[in-house]
């Protein structure tokens, strides 16, 4: 007789165990389901929002290089990369050449 009582309580300990468990599970599932349609309608806003900014931004330029180009073009090209990498190289002079002072400024020995 004590071995049914014992596992009558274990029986409805379980199942009370498994009705908490699963009504969790429930409430987590609403709640899941809830934001993933939020977040449905926000990527909708968003994909317009993209088209619209990307009709607005035009046709996009793509780079195609020129196999034919003449001798005078690529000289031109040419001094343009290097006028755009000496203009880089000034920038990156001039930051380090402000790290450096503002280290210096407050004590550090290089």
């Amino acid at each position: 007789m004590l071995w049914f009582s014992v596992w009558t309580v274990l029986v409805l300990a379980t199942l009370v165990g498994a009705f908490f468990l699963g009504r969790r599970l429930w409430r987590s599932a609403k709640a899941l389901m809830a934001q993933a349609g939020a977040t449905s309608q926000v990527l909708g806003e968003l994909s317009a929002k993209m088209a619209e900014l990307e009709a607005a931004a035009g046709p996009a330029r793509t780079f195609r290089p020129d196999l034919v180009a003449t001798e005078e073009q690529r000289e031109t090209w040419r001094s343009r990369r290097a006028e755009n990498l000496a203009t880089r190289r000034g920038r990156v002079h001039e930051r380090r050449s402000r790290t450096l002072a503002r280290w210096r400024s407050i004590g550090m020995p290089f």
